[in-house]
């Protein structure tokens, strides 16, 4: 719960107003200095801290899309509590649109981050120490990497029943059980105490109005659950549990065509997509192994051997 008064970064955040902050990353070789914008928004009535947090993936815009629109709609604007957003975590990925920082790392591989290690960790080591203790929630928001394509999905640890219950009032249309991984942004928040939510949407470099209207419209819920703001939660129906899952894998090399829609039911055997040559000769069928449902689909043109295509549920 946010107390009087509510220090971020070094600097006092004052009742009822918007604060705009900046996290100094580093200088570029130019000595051009890259910073983060942090937008506060607290309230004059006491309330929880809640993080929106995207980019942590620099080529990852559709969360980006996200709080964008959150930040237009001004939904940021709570009645009670603080509402902080972080549309671009990863600053330095966002500007040349890949994955990774400039040191090559996966910043969601870093945390809780050191404060003399490499540019990621020293990063990483600044929020977990600045920001991460201060809030009570976070919604992580990412899609598949690469050219791999999420449904809409909300990720959380089977046993963390804060987050399933928040999960639930998200009312994604997948719930995805993910256990935590060491050295993840998920995993230091957890380890904090902290109750967060991993929002998974669409693919890298993309934006997708259904994935962007998806994740504002379950981030409303979030809040208007927990009493940040006024509104009635909208359900379009119960989630899809998945507690179990596969990637299922190419067999052969060649052009990929698709033939299942991502979120279908599907049954054994029925056709999931075409493998070809490019020369009319060579064509094998891609089979669901069961009855499953697909989660994400890799939409990549061309496929190698071994290549992740479906990423499938396993029914208990």
């Amino acid at each position: 719960m946010s107390n009087n008064p509510f220090t971020l970064l070094g600097k006092e955040i004052p009742e009822g107003k918007r604060t705009i902050l900046e996290i100094e990353v580093a200088k570029l070789h130019t000595r051009t200095t890259v910073k983060v914008p942090v937008i506060i928004e607290r309230s004059k009535e006491p309330g929880p801290v809640v993080l929106l947090l995207a980019g942590v993936h620099g080529d990852e815009v559709n969360g980006v899309g996200i709080i964008r629109e959150i930040l237009n709609q001004k939904l940021n604007k709570p009645k009670k509590g603080t509402i902080i957003c972080i549309p671009v975590f990863n600053i330095f990925g966002y500007l040349i649109q890949t994955r990774e920082f400039p040191d090559g790392r996966d910043l969601n591989r870093m945390f809780p981050g050191s404060l003399n290690g490499s540019l990621a960790s020293q990063f990483a080591f600044q929020f977990t120490k600045e920001i991460a203790p201060f809030v009570d929630y976070v919604i992580d928001f990412h899609t598949g990497g690469d050219q791999r394509e999420n449904i809409a999905q909300i990720r959380c640890a089977e046993g963390d029943k804060k987050g399933l219950e928040l999960a639930k009032v998200f009312n994604p249309p997948m719930i995805v059980y993910s256990s935590y991984i060491s050295k993840s942004l998920r995993d230091t928040m957890n380890k904090l105490g902290k109750t967060i939510l991993l929002f998974e949407g669409g693919k890298s470099k993309e934006l997708n109005a259904n994935i962007i209207s998806e994740g504002v419209n379950g981030t409303k819920n979030v809040l208007i659950y927990l009493g940040l703001i006024d509104g009635e939660i909208t359900v379009k129906g119960d989630p899809i549990f998945i507690k179990n899952a596969k990637w299922l894998r190419a067999t052969y090399s060649g052009m990929f065509k698709i033939t299942v829609k991502n979120g279908a039911r599907v049954k054994k055997k029925e056709i999931l997509g075409v493998i070809q040559d490019p020369f009319g000769e060579f064509k094998k069928r891609v089979y669901a192994p069961f009855d499953c449902y697909v989660f994400c689909i890799n939409k990549t043109a061309i496929v190698n051997k071994g290549d992740a295509l479906f990423h499938l549920s396993v029914d208990e």
